[in-house]
């Protein structure tokens, strides 16, 4: 004879109850021939801790009831605990609607069931039926109450409840001042909370823990490590969750000293090898750029765990390694770790990163096949990527395909718009916007002034800037360098400063660099001097600032200016970054920087370039000398010029495509108004659409003329 899988399965658990059976009825004769009631109890509760199914609650419920133990309290609360535990909740209320007379533990027991199954609702139900029945709540019953409290966001009921606790004399309850201070904390009432914890005369880990979790979750991470300060100097050791929220606020403040030190009390505590302060950890060093300590963590973390992964992504993607992140990514794919929300959006901000434009459009289709394709954070970070890899079209696709678009969905395509200099469809899409009812923000209002900036639409930009007010929207200091931006681009330097000395707030650095870089391109050299001097006091270490100021120099021919610069620097330990140009060929990223001999393909690409030279001279190019900021004759400055990055860029891709293929280059300065030039005619003679991407915008080159219309 044999039997299915189902059968045995069946036959083994009706052994099991009738063992139990055979055993429970052996013990109740004992116990109720022989023995007290205490003896009952005790018999009845070892039997319900050995139940598993609801066919042993049957058999004991009955055997309660036939030994007349059915108004037994104790028995009873056991078989409440058994029931609810045994997810038989429902059986559970049954047996406690039954009993005549219920007392507070009783009443405990049921509220302890429906809390356990988050039946939140019918916790503060009883618990109402509990008071109105006059029933005294003990120390055990207020903690499933304050737990529903803020499980439902009542703050109302939840205050009545503390005052309850107060009522019945538990004041001085340290386990359930922790409850209220959770519950206040749970609905965002972080300044009773705190009232609450400084009134406590006995703090244990617990409290701490609460507070120092509350401020470093909401925003206060200095609060958070001042109150940890305040924990160690009375001697109160720190458990796991604590050092999980302590360095969570080292993060926020970009901390990495503290966070060192407190990674060293990590491993002093013994808790190096818990998971989420590994995760945290690594989330530290990352964000704080540290990222050869975040990678090393997180190579020895052997857990699939994804919010591990996105910590190492995101650190990546954010210090400016987005190779790096972007392998991760495959990596994690390819080990079939389900990547989240967050994974996708900073693989994505990678992408945007890198300007591949190929990749982008991976990383589109992996999107639209993944359940993240209605995710509207998704959807406005590829919007962004698309813009920032060359395409509008593709980020038009993606921005018309969302039905239900907010804010930021409006606001992402109006600066893509700005990123291109297509400031009049950024000003047309900003009225659509208007018109469905959909209310602008500070982002709407920094990508329509950079739009108009970069279109040279100073009144339109002028305009828009004055009406943030309408709005209620206060100005922030990027608001104010796109307008310093937007007016000394057109040439209106005295205009530009004049508006920073009457800003209503201190120019920050934005503003000053705004200004200066609009210096350098009018050779404004005295206006230039002051916002350099201006820059220098407010970061003396951003070499950025020292090589404008040396080009303001140069342009004007004032080579003392440019040596006195350089000493400065030298002086500082500063060192110019070199400037390069990446080109996007088969979906892979070459870089070059001028002059570049180091590629295999050298030769050919030299042969070329000599060749474009030729076909520019021939239809009347003439190099602008004045791009080349260093003391030397007019043809070492054309040959500097003639080798430029992009320009090698160029020229490597001219020999590694195909005729009509579009060539996409990612420059990491701004363009050179020489190479400008260039590109326009080489984009005519080759029949090419060029794309370059500068530090402040794209440049659509086709047929001699550039989208930027010489206005950049």
């Amino acid at each position: 004879m044999s039997f299915t899988i189902v059968q045995l399965r069946t036959i083994k658990s009706r052994i099991k109850i009738s063992d139990l059976y055979f055993k429970f009825r052996r013990g109740i004769h004992c116990c109720c021939s022989h023995s007290s009631t205490d003896d009952a109890e005790s018999f009845f509760t070892s039997l319900l801790e050995k139940s598993t199914h609801t066919t042993h609650l049957n058999q004991i419920h009955n055997q309660v009831y036939i030994h007349g133990l059915h108004e037994n309290g104790f028995i009873i609360t056991k078989f409440i605990n058994t029931s609810s535990n045994l997810r038989e909740i429902d059986y559970a209320r049954h047996v406690f609607d039954e009993f005549p007379d219920k007392y507070v533990h009783l009443w405990n027991a049921i509220i302890r069931g429906y809390s356990m199954h988050n039946m939140l609702d019918k916790v503060i139900q009883v618990y109402s039926t509990m008071h109105r029945a006059s029933v005294s709540p003990d120390a055990f019953t207020f903690p499933h109450v304050l737990k529903a409290c803020g499980g439902l966001q009542s703050i109302g009921y939840g205050r009545v409840v503390h005052a309850q606790i107060f009522r019945h004399g538990f004041e001085k309850d340290v386990f359930l001042q922790n409850g209220l201070l959770s519950f206040y904390i749970t609905c965002e009432e972080n300044s009773c909370a705190r009232i609450i914890f400084d009134g406590l005369r006995s703090k244990d880990v617990v409290s701490w823990t609460l507070m120092i979790s509350a401020c470093a979750q909401n925003g206060h991470p200095i609060e958070a490590s001042r109150i940890f300060r305040d924990m160690r100097r009375l001697h109160v050791k720190p458990d796991w969750i604590a050092l999980v929220s302590v360095i969570k606020a080292y993060s926020d403040m970009e901390d990495l000293n503290q966070g060192r030190c407190l990674h060293g009390l990590v491993i002093k505590t013994g808790h190096e090898f818990e998971l989420d302060l590994r995760i945290s950890l690594t989330s530290l060093y990352a964000k704080c750029g540290y990222v050869t300590a975040a990678k090393s963590l997180f190579d020895e973390t052997e857990v699939e765990d994804v919010i591990l992964w996105n910590s190492m992504i995101s650190g990546f993607a954010k210090n400016g390694h987005a190779t790096e992140a972007i392998e991760l990514f495959f990596e994690m794919i390819s080990r079939n770790i389900q990547p989240d929300s967050v994974t996708i959006q900073s693989s994505v901000s990678a992408s945007a990163q890198l300007g591949s434009l190929d990749r982008a459009k991976w990383m589109g289709n992996f999107v639209s096949n993944s359940t993240f394709r209605r995710d509207v954070i998704v959807q406005t970070a590829l919007i962004d990527m698309y813009a920032k890899c060359g395409s509008l079209d593709s980020a038009c696709e993606i921005f018309n395909r969302i039905e239900d678009k907010d804010v930021v969905i409006w606001s992402a395509m109006i600066m893509g718009y700005g990123l291109h200099g297509r400031g009049r469809e950024a000003i047309r899409l900003f009225k659509e916007m208007k018109n469905c009812g959909t209310r602008p923000n500070d982002v709407t209002f920094l990508g329509l002034i950079t739009a108009c900036s970069h279109s040279g639409l100073v009144e339109e930009g002028w305009e828009i800037f004055l009406c943030m007010k309408d709005y209620g929207i206060e100005p922030h200091q990027k608001h104010y360098a796109g307008v310093v931006d937007l007016l000394g681009r057109a040439g209106y330097l005295e205009k530009a400063y004049s508006f920073v000395n009457t800003m209503p707030v201190e120019p920050g650095g934005s503003v000053w660099g705004a200004l200066l870089s609009a210096c350098k391109k009018h050779r404004s050299v005295q206006l230039g001097e002051y916002a350099a001097e201006k820059l220098f006091n407010l970061d003396p270490l951003n070499i950025g600032y020292y090589v404008q100021l040396s080009n303001i120099y140069a342009s004007s021919r004032m080579w003392d200016g440019v040596a006195k610069v350089r000493v400065l620097m030298k002086s500082k330990g500063l060192n110019k970054d070199f400037g390069y140009s990446m080109i996007e060929i088969n979906g892979k990223m070459e870089a070059f920087r001028m002059g570049d001999r180091c590629h295999p393909r050298s030769d050919e690409i030299y042969k070329k370039l000599e060749w474009l030279e030729i076909m520019l001279l021939e239809c009347g190019f003439i190099p602008d000398t004045e791009s080349a900021l260093h003391d030397l004759d007019k043809e070492e400055k054309e040959m500097t010029l003639c080798n430029h990055s992009e320009r090698v860029a160029i020229a490597y891709g001219l020999i590694s495509t195909s005729r009509g293929t579009t060539l996409r280059i990612t420059k990491n300065l701004r363009a050179c108004v020489n190479c400008h030039l260039a590109t326009k005619l080489i984009s005519k003679f080759v029949d090419r659409e060029i794309v370059v991407r500068d530090a402040n915008r794209f440049h659509h080159f086709k047929d001699g003329v550039c989208s930027c219309g010489d206005y950049w």
